[in-house]
């Protein structure tokens, strides 16, 4: 089982549930022919970007790479956003550079049950 956990955050869930909105906005100006739809529909996709990222500088995303079972929960906050995370692209692009982690070449596995 892989020890990944990407998408399962506050930040990730309510962009999507935004960009979804600004998409289904735009598919209806592209029905009706409706400019003011389409613009509309692209400032909500833009918007729903610009949410997830304050989000995730906030506290609210999870750092790409291997995280421990207990900070899989949809609502755990990251506690080192400030610092930023190592090969995040959004955090890069606010400035925070955190010192290189260490290089990961194998994860551990971790048992389901008591069966393994």
């Amino acid at each position: 089982m892989s020890l990944y956990d990407e998408g399962h955050t506050i930040a990730g869930w309510t962009g999507c549930a935004i960009a979804t909105l600004g998409s289904g906005v735009v598919g209806a100006g592209v029905c009706t022919g409706s400019v003011p739809a389409l613009v509309g529909g692209g400032v909500l996709v833009a918007v729903g970007v610009l949410v997830t990222w304050v989000l995730h500088l906030s506290g609210w995303g999870k750092p790409p790479g291997v995280r421990p079972r207990e900070e899989w929960r949809l609502g755990v906050r990251d506690t080192q956003a400030r610092a930023g995370h190592a090969g995040c692209v959004g955090c890069a692009l606010a400035g925070r550079r955190p010192a290189p982690a260490p290089v990961v070449t194998r994860a551990e596995s971790i048992p389901l049950s008591p069966i393994e």
